[in-house]
């Protein structure tokens, strides 16, 4: 099996980056008119400075606004705009959901993709793939794409000013990557691109996961003070570039199909996706039989931010067995990434691994007070 590693073309990040779109899309040979998909919020900070941004750089925008789930029906209004437009980029600003709409329309048409993150909530910015839902918020499928992103631009000013909950989300998908990296490098299992993971994609998930443990509780601090300061930066690049190229061009296992089995319950539809994913990992950690000072070590990170260790913290507190019966038949189901654990799972497993990891993160809260 080939080894194969993806990125996106050019990542660009730091304070401001936004004014420096245009020029940043001209110096890769990308033509307008741009469609910008955008959620509420970019829309509102940003609008202004997507104004200026193309007219320095002669290049003509239209905005269109995002529906808000990723959805067949939002690629395909999304599709439509970009027609109507005769664009010849589609540009992404907003959290995940809008970037990946943006990304399967853009390969719908056969046209370039930007992505401007204005969250650094997922590590869905740097990927070649989309994750589709219905309409009702329940997943449905990967959609994966012949190449990532020509350009990921991250304005830490922008991400200064959003919600912390969502840079915490961000630190749950990115807390699995190195988890799930480990379990695909070390069954030989292919990465989201078809091939064998690289050495560098393995180490850079590493890197991921130091990066939250050294600075993930002082870029909180800073986002809360809506300040640009070093461990911000440090942490949105884990976030959004090393958890991306980790998860990509080494794999997804346990972790993310226990988010996609969650998403089958009702009550979990309030929480965000690096949530769910983030008690996947100990979900998986259960499965795997991992060592108790490594669980220890995430259940103190996760309680230090604010992720959820417990069914309770995703709206499961009262969950019936059904429903965990019913989390855990999603989880396994065919195709899932779940299989690329080294050994036989079934749903039985993942829902007694469901119940051991509430239990556990109970316990270990009970021990800290």
């Amino acid at each position: 099996m080939l080894k194969v590693f993806s990125a996106p073309s050019r990542y660009t990040q730091g304070r401001d980056a936004t004014t420096q779109l245009g020029a940043e899309m001209k110096g890769l040979g990308l033509q307008g008119p741009a469609l910008i998909v955008a959620g509420k919020s970019a829309a509102a900070r940003l609008r202004d400075v997507w104004k200026q941004t193309f007219a320095e750089t002669d290049i003509r925008h239209a905005v269109h606004d995002f529906g808000g789930e990723c959805s067949r029906s939002e690629v395909a209004r999304v599709t439509d705009a970009a027609k109507a437009l005769r664009a010849g980029v589609i540009v992404g600003a907003g959290g995940g959901k809008v970037l990946d709409t943006a990304r399967a329309a853009a390969s719908d048409l056969a046209l370039p993709v930007v992505n401007c993150p204005t969250v650094a909530s997922s590590d869905a910015p740097c990927s070649a793939l989309s994750v589709i839902y219905t309409d009702d918020g329940m997943f449905e499928a990967y959609r994966i794409y012949r190449k990532n992103p020509e350009l990921v631009l991250v304005d830490t000013a922008v991400i200064a000013h959003s919600p912390p909950r969502l840079l915490v989300a961000g630190m749950g998908d990115a807390l699995a990557t190195w988890f799930e990296a480990k379990t695909c490098v070390a069954g030989h299992v292919k990465n989201m691109r078809g091939g064998a993971s690289t050495r560098s994609a393995l180490a850079l998930a590493e890197l991921c996961y130091q990066t939250l443990l050294a600075d993930g509780r002082a870029a909180l601090d800073a986002l809360h003070a809506r300040a640009v300061t070093p461990a911000l930066e440090r942490l949105v690049e884990a976030n959004t570039l090393l958890s991306g190229l980790g998860f990509e061009s080494s794999g997804l296992a346990a972790a993310h199909a226990v988010h996609n089995g969650l998403t089958a319950a009702d009550e979990t539809h309030a929480y965000f996706h690096g949530e769910k994913v983030a008690f996947g990992l100990l979900v998986q950690l259960e499965l795997e039989g991992a060592e108790r000072t490594r669980v220890d070590e995430v259940l103190a990170f996760s309680e230090s931010v604010g992720l959820p260790i417990t069914l309770g913290d995703i709206g499961l507190a009262e969950a019936a067995c059904d429903t965990i019966v019913r989390v855990a038949a999603r989880a396994c189901a065919e195709g899932e990434t779940i299989h690329n654990e080294p050994f036989a799972v079934t749903p039985a497993m993942v829902a007694d691994a469901i119940t051991a990891a509430d239990a556990t993160g109970r316990a270990f809260r009970a021990r800290r007070g």
